[in-house]
């Protein structure tokens, strides 16, 4: 074969495989326009991050700084957490973002299950009142998961307000383990997996980076 042949060989093999990479992506242009065109209902959603790994707290407010950045009124619920610094609670704040936070900290620290019911209970009152203003546009009830399974709220409770709250309002859950009726309710659940962790090798949670 001569050396224009195996060039025209060349161009016409390169010319076929930008054909069929152009049918492909025609293909999938028409399914995800397809896919554009019948999602147009408008209303509230309801998100849980669950999942043993790592970010489902750093996600949820990502989305509550997105609702911010175009506007939106958003507030949070920080349960479990309350003894931490927080980076993200430092920044919103600042820009408007209401925070109410449930003050005991970790479980294992207070070991005390009247104390942390009561400040579950009292956070999750708050959280209610979140849940029922329509000026609110987007409110992050963090580590609500645990809250639910270990007792401390009645998880009809919970249900009974996140349904009935105001049509537009999205909502983001985060936590391990969540209540399989909260998943059922959500619109979109995405669970986050542990591959690796730094903290399982032994390096420390660090400022700015984990929280």
């Amino acid at each position: 074969m001569t050396e224009l042949n195996k060039e025209q060989n060349k161009h016409g093999s390169d010319a076929s495989k930008n054909e069929k990479h152009k049918q492909r992506q025609q293909k999938l242009k028409e399914t995800v326009d397809s896919k554009v065109a019948a999602a147009q209902k408008e209303q509230g959603i309801l998100l849980v991050l669950t999942g043993n790994g790592k970010g489902k707290s750093t996600s949820g407010f990502g989305t509550i700084t997105r609702a911010v950045g175009h506007g939106k009124k958003a507030a949070v619920v920080q349960f479990i957490k309350g003894g931490w610094e927080c980076g993200e609670r430092n920044l919103l704040k600042k820009v408007g973002v209401e925070f109410h936070v449930m003050g005991t900290g970790f479980t294992w620290e207070t070991q005390d299950k009247d104390k942390d019911t009561a400040a579950a209970v009292d956070a999750w009152e708050k959280a209610e009142q979140y849940l029922q203003d329509e000026s609110i546009d987007c409110v992050l009830l963090d580590e609500l998961t645990y809250m639910v399974s270990y007792h401390y709220l009645d998880v009809e409770r919970v249900l009974n307000a996140l349904k009935n709250r105001p049509p537009m309002q999205h909502v983001i859950i985060t936590g391990r383990a969540c209540h399989r009726e909260i998943i059922e309710l959500a619109d979109t659940v995405s669970e986050v997996k542990p591959t690796k962790h730094a903290f399982e090798a032994g390096i420390k949670a660090q400022v700015g980076f984990d929280y």
